[in-house]
């Protein structure tokens, strides 16, 4: 009960929120549902689902609770602690799994194409997610080695000249992703592991001229890449590899000019056994509040957009950025 409710019953809480009109009450372990008769037989099968995936071993947070109400509400006859229960790896008793119907589909979409696109704005997982089915192929042994790669791209600041050797100056573009090889690898094993060549993480810029036969290769921040590193890129694969391509075309660092992510599904969208996975605000598993400022900052996009095209705007948002403005 204590696992399935959460600390100061924040689960609780969440599914309170969910469905306003049902009042739940606990006591011991028994649980009261009150309210209209389909508000409660809804949130009687939420809380039976996220029983089912505390006994599944899941520790349940607010974002597995709105997860599973909306993938009930979407289809009265799945059920969520099936869907969300696909661990990939587990490292230091922690299992690393897809936490929203989204994510379960871009995971899903992985073992079933070559090349996988994984956009959506931050926080939705797309990175390491891509990751933990990388260390998971290689633990099978269906690949036989890792290649992480970003693009060395400043953020909107000039950073100079930084001191040190070659690997420190990369060091710090590179830095996400030796942080969660950490978290779902031996923290002892990466070391060796990248010693010896099985997992390689390297700039963008060293991957030309180069074929990569039985590998898991991702790229991450896509978006800072441009068409023509874009597709340098994609021609490295070789044969028994797999390819994930992560960003969010949303936060564009490039100084000028188009990104290759926003140009290759326009450019691959037809072809087989490449997919292209949008996650969404809806997949943020990140503190709520993130979910929040990803839909704010989009609907200013589009207000912006609308604007410079000469648009009228209508939506209260819409009338509140326009007087702001004025």
């Amino acid at each position: 009960m204590v696992r399935l409710l959460g600390p100061q019953d924040r689960l609780l809480t969440t599914v309170e929120r969910r469905f306003p009109e049902v009042s739940v009450l606990v006591r011991g372990n028994d649980i009261t549902i009150s309210g209209p008769a389909d508000q409660v037989d809804s949130a009687r099968r939420l809380v039976e689902e996220l029983l089912q995936m505390v006994r599944n071993g899941h520790d349940l947070t607010p974002t597995e609770v709105s997860s599973s109400a909306r993938i009930l509400e979407n289809d009265r006859g799945s059920s969520p602690a099936e869907l969300l229960s696909q661990a990939m790896v587990t490292a230091r008793g922690k299992s690393v799994r897809p936490k929203t119907l989204g994510q379960k589909e871009y995971v899903d979409s992985i073992d079933e194409n070559t090349i996988v696109f994984g956009i959506g704005p931050a926080g939705t997982g797309k990175t390491y997610l891509a990751m933990a089915k990388a260390v998971q192929a290689l633990q099978r042994k269906e690949v036989e080695r890792i290649i992480l790669t970003r693009p060395a791209v400043e953020a909107g600041e000039r950073l100079g000249y930084l001191p040190g050797t070659l690997t420190d100056k990369i060091d710090p573009y590179l830095r996400p992703l030796y942080d969660a090889l950490n978290e779902m690898m031996d923290p002892e094993i990466v070391p060796k592991l990248l010693a010896a060549g099985t997992i390689e993480v390297a700039p963008l810029a060293y991957m030309r001229g180069r074929t990569l036969n039985s590998s898991f290769i991702v790229l991450d921040e896509a978006q800072n890449t441009t068409p023509e590193q874009m597709k340098m890129f994609l021609t490295r694969l070789g044969f028994g590899s797999k390819m994930v391509v992560t960003g969010d075309i949303t936060q564009v660092d490039l100084p000028n000019g188009t990104s290759g992510l926003q140009v290759v599904s326009r450019i691959l969208d037809r072809i087989d056994d490449i997919h292209f996975a949008l996650l969404t605000s809806a997949d943020v598993v990140r503190h709520t509040l993130v979910g929040q400022i990803v839909d704010a900052y989009t609907e200013y996009d589009q207000v912006q957009l609308a604007r410079q095209q000469g648009h009228d705007f209508t939506s209260e948002r819409d009338r509140r950025y326009t007087k702001g403005k004025r």
